[in-house]
């Protein structure tokens, strides 16, 4: 019975992989519009908090289908929006910095084919 009850988990694993990696030029471009919307000099709540959440779900997903280095891109960009809204008042130099580098990612994973998902070009810290 066990034998049965793995096989069903991993075909369902597998499933879920396979929807992931055909969403994710989607899930990208999601990005991309969202930050196209967003201006510097007044970023909306309401779009900084789509791309918190967009970040948050695909840092997640990432790690979760062994897409390590753009999940770890994601989460460092999640982490560095959350930084961003836990002042104040920001500068419009700082969020353009910001949006700098999620462009570069974003960029990264839309001129990647599939297999390269796992490259290091994800990484915001490069």
């Amino acid at each position: 019975m066990a034998g049965l009850v793995d096989a069903a988990f991993f075909a369902r694993l597998t499933a879920a992989d396979a929807r992931f990696r055909a969403g994710l030029p989607a899930t990208l471009a999601q990005l991309s519009a969202a930050r196209g919307e967003l201006l510097p000099e007044a970023p909306a709540p309401a779009l900084v908090a789509e791309l918190q959440s967009l970040l948050h779900t695909l840092a997640g997903a990432a790690v979760t289908f062994g897409f390590r280095e753009l999940g770890h891109g994601a989460r460092a960009l999640e982490q560095r929006l959350r930084v961003l809204c836990a002042f104040d008042a920001v500068g419009a130099d700082d969020w353009s910095a910001w949006l700098g580098t999620l462009d570069r990612f974003v960029a990264a994973g839309l001129q990647a084919p599939s297999p390269r998902y796992h490259h290091a070009a994800f990484s915001p810290l490069l």
